[in-house]
């Protein structure tokens, strides 16, 4: 569910900065992927909720400072696609088609590409909560992904998967583990 109030603007900024493990609100000077999001959920904020003049121009100065980060991250991701929570690991390509939709607490790590089949712009894939989308993961098609999934490094996904914390990898991407990214983040803290 996109932002739709100041509560809901915190609460996506709390989440964010929780899933980077970042400690303070303000980003560190060098720290371009926190600022890339703190400039993203303000966008999401005005864009949802704010209209007028004043709202207009100050959406006009952080669609430039998004554009800006944009190209120094490497990242082609729109407005309203996440949920809260999201975590880019790290700068590289990402690109997202704006009719994508994620579920909140994402992991994406770079040259990722998440988009449509050619000729159908509407047919884009919809994710659950808690994906964890390794480098360089194609998804693509009118798809659904379940809750709870990992997507192993380079996986082309273009099929649906419905069954909830899995593994998928591969070319064209199939179930190679039951155990899903809460299972695998549960046995890592373990080690």
């Amino acid at each position: 569910m996109p932002i739709q109030s100041k509560q809901d603007l915190k609460a996506y900024l709390d989440a964010d900065r929780i899933a980077l493990k970042r400690k303070g609100k303000r980003p560190e000077f060098k720290d371009l992927i926190w600022k890339f999001q703190i400039c993203m959920r303000k966008r999401e904020y005005i864009k949802n909720c704010k209209s007028g003049i004043f709202w207009n121009s100050y959406e006009k100065i952080l669609s430039f400072k998004y554009w800006i980060l944009s190209l120094l991250c490497g990242y082609s991701i729109p407005l309203n696609v996440f949920g809260k929570g999201l975590r880019i690991a790290h700068r590289g390509t990402i690109i997202i088609n704006d009719k994508t939709q994620i579920g909140d607490n994402c992991t994406l790590h770079a040259m990722v590409n998440i988009g449509t089949v050619p000729g159908l712009p509407y047919a884009a894939p919809t994710l659950g909560d808690n994906i964890y989308i390794a480098p360089g993961v194609k998804i693509y098609g009118k798809i659904h992904i379940a809750s709870g999934i990992a997507i192993g490094a380079n996986a082309v996904v273009n099929k649906d998967f419905n069954e909830e914390n899995i593994t998928i990898a591969g070319v064209p991407a199939r179930k190679i583990s039951s155990m899903g990214i809460k299972d695998i983040s549960e046995r890592n803290k373990r080690q």
